[in-house]
């Protein structure tokens, strides 16, 4: 995934990437030769932030690196245009910033991002080979950069296979994959097994499709230690159901198990981490198809929590699988419980691609999400649980339906939804979100992408860390 990182050690002697602060550079360029001087003056080079100027060396190969960044939330991505744009080479952070851990560490994250691939699909063509490589200093700031880096990039991954590759069982079989790699106790409820247990919302959702709908259900940590759950949606494919979407809005579905891939990779970055919580993260993974069992509209459905719900749209079906889920994570009293989904799409017309929309019933954890957000630029915004829309989701034929008769409020209306069965947890956040990057930036490629889970690590971290 990232194996253009390598360590750097007393064998290596990498090519130097010297950080030049935009606002700094004219009193940086002051103590420079004259030859070099002559260099950038000729190149139009200003240290303009994520700019970068290749130096020559007295060989005539590249000597050094200049990079121009500004020193605030918005650095990571200063860095992140460097992997794809470097000559064949090993390269390296100047060892003038190895002591200044804050901004090592947003520097190695976007050199980390910068070289993310997904090429799972593709012929090798030679040039894997040719990357150039980064060599990082052994320290701390590099190896947190490299545990959020992972945890994105194993988000991303999940994302961006497609649903033939990544049906409820290899969702299944990722999770275990995780939660053997850190000790984690992964289990999942499969199948008719889910009426037996008493999870019916999923199986309903679930049984449209010949790929058998599961509860996963990973935990890990001491069993003393304050409980975090973190919930995702997992529907590995979307066609809407009976209420099947126009093929414009089904070519992205793949995505629509976005909110299980946030969660797990933020359990990556918790475990990885050894921080001293006890961790449950629990995804409902169906697919929504269209089939003689599939569930129809206006047919009325058991949940968990013994409240029936009448379905006016088939399409809404995130918001009926994360149900029994929010449920047995309500039941545990956790300390804070998140959960995490591509749930509508009022929230992207409101907020846009980038921005996920925050609901939460605890003002602490929601100002504290939001604020740590923006410090990390990793950025959620809240919206209201507004009390007076809630009789919009009043049915006449059952305790409640899943959507509103009106077409506004999309997103509040869904945070509604949930809000009836994550009645009970103290501290819960839903986090409505896109997980899907439209086109190319430095360090976020097309494709699946990592919302809002960098924020609630750091919040978690430094709530329940050592």
């Amino acid at each position: 995934m990232f194996d253009h990182i390598i360590t750097r050690d007393h064998t290596t002697n990498p090519i130097t990437i010297t950080p030049i602060a935009e606002s700094d550079f004219g009193s940086w360029l002051s103590h420079q030769s004259a030859t070099t001087k002559a260099w950038i003056e000729a190149n139009g080079y200003e240290a303009k932030r994520g700019t970068h100027l290749a130096l020559p060396g007295s060989d005539g190969a590249v000597g050094s690196v200049l990079i121009g960044y500004v020193d605030d939330a918005k650095a990571i991505w200063d860095f992140a245009g460097l992997p794809a744009n470097l000559a064949e080479g090993t390269y390296g952070l100047s060892d003038s910033i190895s002591d200044n851990g804050a901004l090592y560490e947003k520097a190695a994250l976007g050199l980390y991002l910068g070289g993310y691939r997904f090429d799972r699909y593709r012929k090798d063509d030679g040039k894997k080979a040719k990357r150039a490589k980064i060599a990082l200093h052994d320290n701390d700031a590099a190896a947190r950069a490299e545990n959020i880096a992972r945890g994105i990039g194993l988000a991303r991954d999940l994302i961006n296979v497609p649903a033939n590759d990544m049906g409820p069982a290899e969702l299944e079989g990722a999770a275990k994959s995780l939660g053997a790699e850190f000790g984690a106790n992964v289990r999942a409820i499969v199948g008719s097994d889910l009426l037996k247990q008493n999870y019916p919302a999923i199986h309903t959702v679930g049984h449209g499709s010949e790929r058998d709908p599961r509860l996963i259900d990973l935990k890990w940590g001491d069993e003393n230690a304050p409980k975090i759950t973190l919930v995702g949606k997992g529907v590995c494919f979307d066609t809407g159901g009976y209420d099947l979407k126009p093929s414009s809005n089904m070519i992205l579905m793949k995505k629509d198990m976005g909110g299980s891939a946030q969660v797990l990779g933020l359990a990556r970055m918790i475990m990885a981490a050894g921080l001293p919580v006890r961790l449950r993260v629990l995804i409902p993974a169906v697919e929504n198809m269209v089939s003689g069992r599939a569930y129809r509209p206006s047919d009325i459905l058991q949940t968990r929590k013994g409240i029936t719900v009448e379905v006016g749209n088939t399409d809404a079906e995130g918001r009926i699988v994360l149900a029994d889920a929010l449920t047995e994570a309500a039941s545990e009293d956790p300390e804070m419980l998140l959960d995490f989904a591509t749930l509508t799409g009022a929230a992207r017309v409101a907020l846009g691609l980038g921005l996920p929309a925050l609901f939460s019933n605890d003002d602490d954890l929601a100002n504290g999400l939001m604020e740590t957000g923006l410090k990390e630029n990793d950025p959620l915004w809240r919206l209201p649980l507004w009390e007076d829309y809630r009789s919009q989701l009043d049915s006449k034929a059952a305790d409640m339906n899943n959507i509103s008769g009106s077409p506004f409020g999309g997103a509040i209306i869904a945070a509604l939804f949930l809000d009836r069965f994550a009645d009970g947890a103290k501290s819960w956040a839903h986090i409505d979100l896109m997980a899907w990057n439209p086109s190319d930036r430095p360090g976020r490629p097309t494709g699946g992408e990592a919302q809002g889970i960098r924020a609630a690590f750091k919040l978690i971290a430094d709530r329940y860390g050592k």
